[in-house]
């Protein structure tokens, strides 16, 4: 069964309390304030928080979160900028959004990321969960489908569902 991330894209910290999430990715369009105390609470509530944005790894040390997204899907070579980061930040939990496309895909694996993110919003449901079933046979680092709207995600093979604050008590209420 997979486990919801959470993105945070509002000042709302009452998901913390939420016990079947364990993982938030703060977007960067949120205040240093809230980022700064939305991390204290949920490392409090023993929860993993990364950062996302253009600023991502300089939000991971500001708020002394567990790790940071780097979205890939501008890069022509993906490896360029995943490869240093992993050097620099050997401790931090590092998930690469990439292309739902196989090759993408398998430059962004080979950097050695903790977890993979598609996604599901450009191609179409079947054509994602094809990708998905596709990398989870060949890979072993976890993936993860991120969706913006209601879909039947039981079916899909993703390690980690990625959905926004706004959305989340509609997944989390079908999950039973």
């Amino acid at each position: 069964m997979q486990n919801f991330i959470i993105r945070i894209t509002q000042e709302n910290d009452a998901l913390i309390a939420n016990q079947s999430i364990g993982c938030f990715i703060l977007e960067e369009t949120l205040t240093p304030a809230f980022a700064a105390a939305f991390v204290l609470k949920a490392h409090q509530a023993e929860k993993l928080v990364l950062c996302a944005g253009d600023k991502a790894a300089e939000n991971y040390r500001q708020y002394q979160a567990d790790g940071f997204v780097v979205d890939t899907v501008k890069e022509v070579a993906p490896q360029k900028i995943l490869k240093p980061y992993r050097e620099k930040f050997p401790k931090a939990i590092i998930g690469a959004v990439c292309r739902n496309r196989r090759h993408e895909a398998m430059l962004v694996s080979e950097c050695e990321p903790d977890f993979v993110i598609f996604k599901f919003w450009q191609d179409g449901l079947e054509t994602n969960r094809e990708l998905l079933a596709w990398y989870n046979e060949l890979f072993l680092i976890q993936s993860a489908a991120q969706i913006e709207e209601k879909i039947d995600w039981r079916s899909l093979s993703a390690d980690f569902l990625i959905v926004s604050d706004v959305v989340s008590a509609d997944f989390l209420s079908s999950e039973q």
